[in-house]
């Protein structure tokens, strides 16, 4: 437990450093050195790094309709009403979120138009490795399917089988998605990004994964013509804000579901209550031992922070300035503070709303900034699907009701060639009323 008030602003800063940052330097010139491998060696390379870091030594990239049915035909009806009911709720938040078209007459004859239009080659990444998320297919392919984009890329490691989880394959059928690649980190976002003989190149990449895939999709980004990507999405967090009436077994419930993802999860309790903070991490040894995921969950614990504060208020200080992907309130009276948090990808409320409702079910998407991004980078939503632009359209009264303004600004700026484009229509449009 550190109690922030007696450390100094160097102490606080490393206090809430994300253990995955500290090695950017290696971690990116691995990543380079992946990328490049991709672009020279396209389909041979990265079946070759599939059976390094994967363990199977595939034939074949895509897996095909009848080993995707025959993978589906062995899941539970209590799996597939699970992921229909999550399917459900998932599709009924994002519809709910389309924009409406703008159109509007700025001037006299001046009619100006804002669009939106779904992207049309969209690649999603589910990471797999210690579990398979087949959530994490639905985050993004009911968006993607709501958002109507044409094309959609699923990859993902494959399993020792050399397939994916039926769970997963399940999902994407639900979400209409027809291209499924056996492929994950740093590679499978290079072959998105750049494409290869089997592997068509998307216009985004989307999706969370590890250290090594969220700085590949950086760095494909950054390629001149490349791919955009939604957000930094990496290794998972939680800040729980809890008061000496917080239930310390869901506080710990909450923290250990975080942990449990993988060593480099990170959770964090900020509490205004030394027996709350002292009593949640002896629930968290105990709950610890119950879990089938326990060493990599007590990995990611060793890294946790236990943060005394002096009042809530500070606690809500101490959040902001960490800027979690997830931000549990387990407090009083919890709604009296929304106005004062700033900084979060997505919020739970109160003692009935645990972080595993946004991760499955309740309808939120679960793919959220990271790495503190969170301060300038928005949860993911049906807007990141969409592109938007803009039309305009000027009548001959348009253009003379705006065009001297037009002429004298483009005067201000020395560019003459956009003053003549409007002078000679306006000079046109004179030659005509004379006659």
């Amino acid at each position: 437990m550190q109690s922030w008030n007696q450390l100094q602003n160097n102490d606080r800063q490393a206090l809430l450093q994300r253990p995955a940052m500290r090695d950017n330097e290696s971690l990116s010139d691995i990543v380079e050195g992946i990328i490049h491998g991709i672009d020279e060696g396209g389909d041979q390379t990265l079946l070759q790094m599939t059976e390094k870091y994967d363990g199977v030594a595939l034939a074949s990239l895509r897996l095909d309709d009848e080993e995707i049915e025959r993978a589906i035909s062995v899941l539970s009806q209590e799996s597939k009403s699970a992921l229909d009911l999550a399917y459900a709720n998932i599709k009924s938040f994002h519809q709910a979120q389309w924009p409406q078209d703008i159109r509007v007459q700025t001037s006299p004859g001046v009619i100006c138009e804002l669009k939106h239009q779904p992207i049309a080659s969209v690649g999603l990444y589910i990471p797999g490795g210690t579990a398979p998320l087949p959530s994490t297919v639905l985050m993004l392919g009911v968006t993607a399917q709501v958002a109507g984009c044409p094309r959609k890329v699923l990859v993902s490691p494959p399993n020792k089988q050399g397939s994916l989880a039926p769970e997963i394959l399940y999902a994407a059928k639900r979400c209409d998605i027809d291209e499924i690649y056996l492929c994950g980190g740093a590679q499978a976002i290079a072959a998105l990004a750049l494409g290869t003989e089997s592997i068509a190149r998307v216009d985004k990449i989307f999706g969370p994964g590890n250290s090594y895939v969220t700085e590949a999709k950086q760095q494909v980004s950054r390629i001149p013509g490349g791919p955009a990507i939604d957000m930094p999405a990496g290794p998972s967090e939680v800040l729980v804000i809890a008061d000496k009436d917080a239930n310390p077994v869901f506080v710990a419930s909450d923290l250990l579901s975080q942990a449990e993802h993988g060593a480099d999860s990170q959770a964090v309790l900020v509490s205004d209550s030394t027996a709350l903070i002292n009593a949640v991490k002896e629930q968290i040894n105990q709950q610890l031992e119950s879990l089938s995921r326990k060493d990599i969950a007590t990995r990611s614990i060793a890294h946790s922070r236990y943060i005394l504060a002096d009042s809530i208020n500070q606690a809500i200080e101490i959040s902001n300035a960490y800027g979690p992907e997830h931000l549990i309130l387990q407090i009083n009276n919890p709604r009296q503070w929304m106005n004062q948090i700033s900084n979060a990808g997505s919020i739970f409320i109160g003692p009935w709303s645990p972080e595993s409702a946004g991760d499955y079910a309740s309808g939120t998407n679960h793919v959220l900034p990271t790495y503190g991004y969170a301060r300038n980078t928005s949860s993911l939503g049906l807007m990141d699907f969409l592109r938007r632009y803009t039309v305009q359209e000027l009548s001959a009264q348009g253009l003379q009701e705006i065009g001297p303004a037009i002429m004298q600004l483009a005067d201000a700026e020395g560019l003459d060639a956009h003053r003549q484009a409007v002078k000679l229509r306006l000079d046109a449009l004179k030659k005509e009323a004379s006659v």
